[in-house]
């Protein structure tokens, strides 16, 4: 790896590690000075965050690797990342707080605003400064010939195939709770047929294909890390995990979704329920 520019790169990752606190911190003064001790915006940074990390990662990296990667990692980040804070902002919009939030508030002991830094500010810091390594990583060094080829078809089909589920998974549910008649139902139509969380897994797999982009070069496999990071945390950390035991014991028929139907990986749902 003696190619790799390792000097920028480590700077990229410190200077992308102030951004992403600045960003953060940025987020909390809102919510306690703007939106009334309201934290749940921090769902709209998430997604964002990644972006303005992929851009400035992209501003550092220009001359130090291959720009139509830097480019095409950046673009296909920005495009999820911006998406998904689309979508949260318009679905939270109107809405009470998120009960997550409201919960962690209630469990405060003693500074309430440490407390919630503790629990949500700065681990969601950390883990979208490690999440995105490949996004920073992926925009240095130059590389040719089938390996590289290789890893960038894969990752732009990776890529192609989350997004899609994430999206259309989005807007099949919000279709669904829009019908009066669905009130209190069980999503089980469309791409919830096959997995009880398409958008989950379609974010799972984006960053899967954004880590296969970035292993144009060895550095890259610390991408690793990043992609079995998001992956966990979707399907059993903060996660599916955590939205099912919020609403499993509430919702009718939801058991009896659950043993039908993939709890992550698409697959064709069981025919019978025992």
């Amino acid at each position: 790896m003696s190619d790799y520019p390792w000097g920028a790169a480590l700077t990229n990752l410190w200077v992308s590690a102030v951004v992403v606190l600045a960003l953060f911190a940025a987020s909390l003064f809102v919510a306690v000075r703007v939106r009334g001790n309201r934290h749940d915006g921090i769902d709209v940074v998430w997604g964002a965050g990644f972006g303005i990390v992929a851009i400035t990662s992209l501003i550092l990296s220009v001359g130090e690797g291959d720009l139509w990667r830097q480019l095409l990692i950046t673009a296909l980040t920005c495009i999820w990342g911006f998406r998904l804070a689309w979508h949260i902002e318009r679905r939270n919009r109107g809405k009470d707080e998120d009960q997550r939030y409201v919960e962690i508030m209630e469990r405060a002991r003693g500074n309430p605003l440490l407390h919630i830094v503790r629990k949500v500010y700065l681990p969601q810091a950390v883990i979208m400064w490690v999440v995105s390594l490949p996004v920073q990583l992926g925009q240095y060094g130059y590389a040719s010939g089938a390996l590289a080829v290789t890893v960038t078809v894969l990752g732009v089909l990776s890529w192609a195939v989350g997004f899609f589920f994430e999206t259309v998974g989005d807007a099949q549910l919000a279709a669904f709770k829009a019908d009066p008649a669905n009130k209190g139902q069980v999503m089980d139509q469309g791409l919830w047929r096959y997995t009880r969380h398409p958008n989950y897994f379609g974010d799972a797999a984006v960053w899967w294909g954004l880590t296969l982009l970035a292993l144009h070069h060895p550095a890259g496999l610390i991408g690793l890390v990043s992609a079995a990071l998001m992956t966990w945390l979707l399907a059993k950390g903060t996660g599916a995990k955590l939205l099912e035991s919020t609403i499993g014991n509430r919702r009718p028929g939801y058991v009896e979704y659950v043993k039908r139907t993939s709890g992550f990986f698409p697959l064709p749902p069981k025919k019978t329920v025992t």
